[in-house]
């Protein structure tokens, strides 16, 4: 790790480590390097946008954030673009996803989830007052900031009030099966409000009961409870909790109960105390048109810089949440999509030690600089799983090593990683305490 390495700087931004990554993008963490603030850059390569005629989609995406100034909805600072590349600044959030609190942690106490509910309310409320429509709302697309405050992020599958067709409804089947409202799965067309409430009300059975309502690996018996609205209420929920839970989850758009209901209804006004904020929000969709062309005058410029591939102390801090330096696989990390680990090895024997490890498990393996991408040959639940792994330099005899799950099923990710463990005892760094407790 003590080569030098190519550093990239966007315009003003320089760009770290990745973040996330799905099929049409990568984010990136990047540091604002006037004002020091770190952000989140999402990564859009122009041609595959094009080619897979992604344009309307992700102008839609930039478009709804720039509409939505709110304090559980994730910010959208600026939209950048290069002669290839889209750039969307967004707000670092570094609480992690409401879904590990979830899997980590099991049902929460109803006065914790209440207070998540309320703002997930809140925000829901005044995107569909701004005519925007979520669409697939689940933990997964709930970030925490921290001070543990609920943001509500991706607006990838989001609609806007002009998609509405002359008879007043929506008619784009999508969002994540288990959370989807029956009306969506119906091909009627539906109306956006009370689709986003159903996700709402599942959402909120999750976080009390610490699973889902309706769940089957049958997909057509999965559909077929979601329009029955079969359900059963775990017993430890209060009365007023399920009351709220059934008016949500009507099966009957017609029917459900609406957002000035909830906030008249007895378990959800308990300790509510609305936010407030500045609503005062720049609606200039000039720039959204803007980086889709190639005029001069709109591209920024994309540089790249050698320097050493460590880590300073802020991406550290950021990085730390999922950090155990004395354990790689501990059982709170069991369904996380990527964990990190600390070694005293030398980078070069930790990549070999881990394609070692990952050839016989069936992985190809591609190596480049300290990055590795991992691809199982076979295909697995949800196509062939892609594991990325990265070395980052924290002192001259410490490294630490990022496994993150880009694409394929997260259960497998963590059967591979439990398999990966066992080839990795001498190459984990263990503290002195591990090593007592092991004794």
């Amino acid at each position: 790790m003590s080569q030098p390495k190519v550093k990239r700087r966007i315009g003003k931004y320089e760009v770290g480590r990745t973040i996330g990554e799905g099929t049409f993008a990568k984010v990136k963490f990047a540091k604002n390097s006037e004002t020091g603030e770190p952000v989140a850059l999402k990564i859009l390569d122009k041609d595959k946008v094009l080619k897979n005629k992604m344009s309307e989609q992700i102008k839609r995406e930039i478009a709804t954030m720039k509409l939505i100034k709110h304090p559980h909805v994730v910010r959208l600072n600026e939209v950048m673009a290069s002669k290839t590349k889209i750039f969307i600044v967004l707000e670092f959030v570094t609480g992690g996803e409401l879904f590990d609190k979830i899997v980590n942690h099991g049902r929460m106490q109803e006065d914790a989830a209440r207070k998540y509910f309320q703002q997930l309310i809140n925000a829901v409320d005044y995107c569909h007052s701004r005519g925007v429509y979520h669409r697939d709302l689940k933990p997964e697309n709930l970030l925490l900031d921290a001070s543990g405050n609920l943001k509500v992020s991706d607006f990838g599958l989001s609609a806007l009030s002009w998609q509405i067709r002359d008879d007043g409804l929506l008619h784009t089947t999508c969002g994540t099966p288990n959370y989807v409202a029956p009306e969506v799965l119906n091909d009627l067309g539906y109306d956006g409000a009370t689709a986003d409430l159903w996700s709402c009300g599942v959402i909120l059975f999750v976080l009390l009961a610490g699973y889902l309502p309706f769940d089957d690996p049958n997909v057509m018996n999965l559909y077929k409870k979601i329009s029955l609205a079969e359900f059963t209420c775990p017993p430890w929920l209060s009365l007023s909790a399920r009351i709220l839970i059934t008016r949500i989850l009507d099966p009957n758009p017609m029917t459900r109960i609406i957002i000035p209901e909830i906030l008249e209804d007895e378990w959800f006004k308990k300790d509510y105390k609305p936010p407030v904020f500045d609503e005062n929000y720049d609606t200039n969709l000039d720039d959204v048109e803007a980086v889709f062309k190639d005029s001069e005058e709109h591209l920024v410029t994309e540089k790249r810089e050698e320097q050493p591939a460590a880590l300073n102390a802020f991406e550290l801090i950021s990085m730390s949440r999922g950090l155990n330096l004395g354990n790689l696989f501990d059982g709170e990390q069991e369904f996380k999509r990527e964990t990190r680990f600390s070694s005293r090895c030398p980078a070069n024997d930790i990549i070999n030690k881990i394609e070692e490890a990952a050839k016989p498990l069936g992985f190809d393996v591609r190596k480049k600089n300290y990055k590795m991408r991992l691809e199982n040959v076979k295909a697995g639940r949800k196509g062939n799983l892609n594991i990325a792994t990265e070395v980052f330099q924290v002192a001259p005899s410490l490294h630490m090593v990022e496994v993150r799950k880009a694409k394929g099923d997260t259960l497998e990710f963590h059967k591979f990683y439990k398999n990966l463990s066992t080839s990795l005892d001498d190459v984990v760094w263990k503290t002195e305490d591990d090593m007592q407790e092991k004794k």
